[in-house]
């Protein structure tokens, strides 16, 4: 806990720090608090919680000299509000029940939560390095409909810093047109400490991007997926997928958690895909 405060007022002498609002500051302070509580009371994901803490603060990481518009600053916020919440729940080793287990071991599992509803838990092993996981899913993300069939357009609207990003995504129609056309507004969080990365996310709202027509306007999050190397393999991935949605619409439960874990299942199939070629 000292050190990592130290470099937290060490780091309030930057120009760049001494410059940001009092939401910045607090939001900050927040989040080191946060993963400071996580790591010290979790006997599950602690390390890498520590880990991605102990690094420094997220929300300080590569921060621009230039000070973020108003906007911009709640724009941050809730892609930290969103990395907050997602880490709580994959701390929560918990009441997770199994959902479906591949023959190559993959698996998804589900719990539900008072004030979020059902979420889902992918838990994969990628054979590929880290840094080519994370390139694919963060660098490449508006390529992503060229090669998972349950996505068909992913567009980045706006670019906030270098950790960052709006983005509008349209889902592909189900086989039979079980679920409709569903679009998203997102808020994307990429954080990268050491050897763990995590990308978070969920819903917002956007001016360049009111609702679609012929599209229903679904929700998600938090959303989070987080990438680690495999101890003792650091050539191979494992990667955990937290999923929160609301499809919105007339649709039975049965019908959107049947679509939902098994939308994980192929990502991971067609991530698999995309990164052997």
């Amino acid at each position: 806990m000292l050190p990592a405060t130290s470099k937290l007022c060490a780091a309030i002498s930057y120009r760049h720090l001494r410059n940001m609002t009092g939401l910045r500051r607090q939001a900050a302070v927040a989040i080191s608090q946060e993963l400071s509580r996580l790591a010290s009371h979790s006997p599950g994901p602690s390390t890498w919680i520590h880990q991605v803490r102990r690094r420094s603060s997220l929300l300080s990481s590569r921060l621009e000299d230039k000070p973020f518009s108003e906007m911009e600053m709640s724009y941050i916020k809730q892609g930290e509000e969103a990395l907050q919440k997602s880490l709580r729940i994959l701390e929560d080793q918990d009441d997770w029940k199994t959902e479906t287990v591949a023959g190559n071991g993959d698996k998804v599992l589900s719990k539900v939560l008072p004030d979020v509803g059902k979420v889902f838990r992918l838990e994969v092993v990628v054979d590929q390095p880290l840094d080519t996981v994370y390139g694919e899913l963060v660098d490449n993300m508006e390529q992503m409909g060229d090669w998972n069939p349950n996505v068909k357009e992913v567009r980045i609207l706006e670019k906030i810093g270098k950790d960052t990003v709006i983005t509008h995504e349209k889902a592909a129609a189900t086989p039979g047109n079980i679920v409709g056309p569903r679009d998203f507004v997102s808020v994307r969080c990429a954080k990268r400490r050491g050897s763990t990365c995590v990308l978070a996310g969920m819903s917002t709202t956007h001016g360049a991007m009111p609702e679609q027509e012929g599209f229903i306007r679904a929700e998600n999050g938090p959303t989070c997926m987080v990438l680690r190397p495999l101890p003792g393999s650091p050539s191979r991935t494992r990667l955990t997928w937290l999923l929160s949605i609301d499809l919105k619409g007339w649709l039975p439960k049965s019908i959107i958690n049947q679509v939902l874990s098994q939308t994980q299942v192929d990502f991971a199939k067609h991530l698999r895909q995309r990164l052997a070629r």
